[in-house]
């Protein structure tokens, strides 16, 4: 009977509590692994993480896309306009007006918020991109260089343009440097990453 007691489902009370304390550890590491701060991470695990989040792909101005801006009604402050270095528009009657990091929706309401300042009563106003500034594919690609940005295009669809890839390249992550910044962010290489205007994108060679 007293050997009956000591052993409970095959494991007797000292080991029991040894493996049941064990389990309780390794419960506790994880769940501190869990929480652990992005700030804490290194650089890579950091890189990797923000990988997993698409590139935005709502389309925002910038310096060197050219514009066709129409107010219905009023043709003598319509027409064909570039953005500069400093991100304006210079616009009839109106002057400079701030285009850089805007959506074309955002930029057609601060003309006519301009227009209505004294100006007209109800403007109505329209803009179109007619040049996208261009992107950049470099790398393990047959003919790299600058590129004409088209609307929707993804990586995948630059690579094509710029004539595939090498029998080097790295075909399943690629790095992006995007307007504004100087860092490379590298990004998981799937049929949904989205280029935008700007972008320098770089094909690395695979590890043998």
């Amino acid at each position: 009977m007293r050997a009956d007691f000591r052993v409970i489902f095959g494991v007797a009370p000292t080991m029991r509590v040894f493996v049941i304390a064990l389990c309780l550890f390794a419960a506790a590491c994880t769940n501190a692994l869990k929480t652990v701060p992005a700030e804490s991470l290194d650089d890579e695990v950091v890189r990797q993480r923000i990988s997993a989040t698409p590139v935005e792909s709502v389309y925002r101005l910038d310096t060197g896309d050219r514009l066709r801006v129409i107010v219905f009604g009023e043709e003598d402050l319509s027409g064909e306009f570039q953005i500069d270095g400093e991100g304006d528009v210079a616009l009839p009657l109106i002057g400079q007006v701030g285009a850089g990091g805007l959506t074309v929706q955002e930029f057609q309401e601060a003309i006519a918020i301009q227009l209505r300042d004294g100006y007209l009563n109800d403007p109505k106003v329209s803009v179109e991109v007619l040049n996208f500034r261009p992107y950049y594919i470099l790398g393990e690609v047959e003919e790299g260089g600058e590129f004409p940005f088209q609307t929707g295009m993804t990586v995948l669809n630059a690579v094509a343009i710029a004539g595939g890839f090498t029998y080097r390249a790295n075909k399943d992550r690629v790095a992006i440097v995007h307007k504004g910044s100087k860092v490379p962010v590298s990004y998981v290489l799937n049929s949904e990453l989205r280029v935008l205007p700007g972008d320098i994108i770089t094909i690395e060679e695979r590890i043998f």
